[in-house]
């Protein structure tokens, strides 16, 4: 379902219009904070090719690292929906959490008492500051959709989640469903 107003938990699908944008070509984002003063989210749909092994020696686990947004990419950040197992968890919405206790978070991976339907890694994340969110709304650069998927959403997304977005969304956007990602190649 299509929103006008934003609110925090929801999804921004990009505009199939958003091309040549590394980032932001489609890309599926989390809103985790919405505010007066700007937004916060994490694109869920672009994974990279590391996994938390590669980037914390000692948690053993091969869960995959996404890329969360241009903005601080040396730093990582972790959504999860446990936060009754890790402490200072930060609600979103729908039962999905924002960081927490990072080194129960580790014994908790390497315990196996948490994977990947639990917790999402991201280098990174998308901001933007007052009212510049608005503003690319306006300009028809983001459709905003309901998380119909709440906390699930966690292990749901992949690489193909903003095609199938689209296609939730029907109508005109079907025919962006099947374009190749960069049209003049077609």
């Amino acid at each position: 379902m299509i929103s006008e107003t934003l609110i925090k938990g929801q999804l921004l699908i990009a505009e199939p219009s958003i091309i040549g944008d590394l980032s932001f070509n489609r890309s599926v984002i989390l809103l985790a904070d919405h505010d007066k003063d700007g937004s916060v989210g994490f694109i869920i749909n672009k994974p990279l090719k590391y996994t938390i092994n590669d980037l914390i020696p000692d948690i053993d686990s091969r869960l995959k690292i996404y890329n969360g947004g241009p903005v601080e990419q040396d730093n990582l950040y972790f959504i999860h929906n446990v936060p009754n197992l890790i402490p200072n968890s930060i609600e979103i919405s729908n039962g999905i959490y924002w960081g927490g206790d990072f080194e129960s978070t580790k014994e908790l991976i390497n315990s196996g008492k948490i994977n990947k339907n639990n917790i999402r890694f991201f280098l990174g994340y998308t901001g933007w500051s007052e009212s510049q969110l608005e503003s690319e709304m306006n300009a028809n650069s983001w459709i905003i959709t309901s998380n119909n998927y709440k906390n699930k959403i966690i292990g749901k997304s992949s690489t193909h989640f903003w095609k199938e977005q689209i296609m939730e969304l029907g109508g005109d956007y079907l025919i962006w469903s099947n374009a190749p990602e960069n049209p003049y190649l077609n």
